[in-house]
This record gives structure tokens, sequence and C-alpha cells, in this order.
């Protein structure tokens, strides 16, 4: 009798144990909000903007990336032979690529709002509930050899993005999101990594972001950008918000 009641304290101690241990969608997001530097920190980021360097068909390119909190999102790829660039506002949406075509496309306007979260400085994790977003810990997964928490987050826009949160650091590794083609259909899964994590004015920024295109319109495999620079609350140029500047 002794020992079936020792057993049955061990079970419930490692069932009471499994509970304590086990976290909602909320409980990871406020630790990944606390990690990256705290929420009033994260709030206190009205702009930004981001260079560095990436190798794009065999070619070194520079990225610039300036951003204006739910206002602009411009990312802009130099590369010695054309200047690409894609530009997201509060209104409309373009993208250059000259090789393409010469002229500026605006974005259709059923695929506008899916965009328009690049311009959440802080990311859409961040107050998700405010931002009218929905979240969901669909529990943990490995990834490049690191333990992280995954969390499903629908945007006020319908939009479906995926989270990995590493369950030691509480910074994210890895997200992904699913592009609209043409007629709605999904045209592919941006998949990015991130690492080499350092501070910049009391905030963590993943300094390396790794991108891979997986679908059957995936044109570009495996780049990784290398940020050399960023600048928190610069004045951004009011021609930023334009195609033609």
């Amino acid at each position: 009798m002794r020992d079936l009641i020792l057993f049955g304290l061990f079970i419930i101690l490692l069932l009471a144990a499994q509970f304590a241990s086990a976290k909602t969608a909320d409980e990871v997001i406020e630790k990944y909000i606390k990690a990256r530097g705290g929420k009033d920190k994260l709030a206190s980021v009205k702009s930004i903007y981001m260079e560095g360097t990436k190798e794009i068909t065999g070619m070194k390119a520079t990225i610039k990336i300036i951003k204006k909190q739910d206002k602009l999102s411009r990312t802009e790829i130099e590369n010695g032979i054309a200047n690409e660039f894609v530009l997201i506002t509060d209104k409309e949406a373009w993208t250059f690529f000259p090789l393409i075509s010469p002229v500026a496309h605006k974005v259709p306007g059923d695929v506008l709002a899916g965009l328009q979260t690049e311009m959440d400085i802080a990311g859409p994790l961040a107050d998700y509930i405010a931002k009218g977003h929905k979240a969901e810990l669909l529990g943990k997964e490995t990834v490049e050899g690191n333990a992280c928490y995954k969390i499903k987050l629908i945007t006020r826009a319908g939009k479906e993005m995926m989270f990995w949160v590493d369950a030691a650091t509480y910074l994210v590794n890895q997200s992904s999101a699913i592009t609209i083609g043409d007629g709605g259909g999904v045209a592919s899964e941006i998949l990015t990594s991130y690492r080499n994590y350092k501070e910049v004015e009391g905030i963590q920024f993943a300094h390396t972001c790794e991108t891979k295109t997986i679908g059957p319109k995936a044109s570009r495999m495996g780049e990784e950008t290398l940020f050399y620079k960023i600048l928190i609350n610069p004045i951004i140029d009011p021609k930023m918000f334009f195609p033609e500047n």
C-alpha cells in the first residue's frame, strides 16, 4: 500500500511539473518582448534605418530598409547594375524591378493589407491584441538544434504568419509568411532565419537574416543579409514615401 501511495504521489508531482512548465502564447510573447528590450523601448521606436549587404545570384548588393511606424516600409536593393525597391505605405504599395520592367508597378489593393505588417517596426507579436491580431501557441519544435515555441499569428488583415521563439533566449529564431499570388492563390512561403542578435540603443536586433522562398514561384533561395548599420529614430526624407524621387 505504501508503495502505491508513493507511486501515486510521484504521478501527481510529475503531472504538476508538466502543467507548471506549460506556457500560453501570451506568456511566451511577454518574455519575447522583455528579451527584445521591453515594451516601452520597442514602443519608443518611431522610425528606423537598416543597411547591410547580401549576395544575390553571385553579385554583392547593398540593402537599405527605411521604416516609419505604421506609415512606411521601403526596401532598396542596389547591386551595381540596377536599383530595385519595394515601397509600402499606409495608402498604397509599389514595386520596381528595372530588369523586369522599366516602370514601377502599383500593388493591387487586395494584396496591400497583407503587406502593411512590414510597417510595424516592433513586429506583429508586440502588443498583438491591440493591433487586432490573434495568436496561438502550437507547441514546441526544434529549429537549427534549438528548442523553440511555435506561435501562429493571424493578422487583422487575415495574413497567416508563424514565429519560432527560442525557449532559452526568447528571441525569434525563425518566421514564415505566405505570399498571395495573382488570382488569390498561394504563390510561395517566405521563411526567414534570425541570427547574431546585438543590442542597439537597448533593443535586440538580429544582424544576420537568411531568407528562403519556398513554393512553385520561388526564384531566390538562401539569401543572407548582414546588417552593419542600424539607426533608431532617424529623420525620414519625405521623398521615401513616393516611387519617384
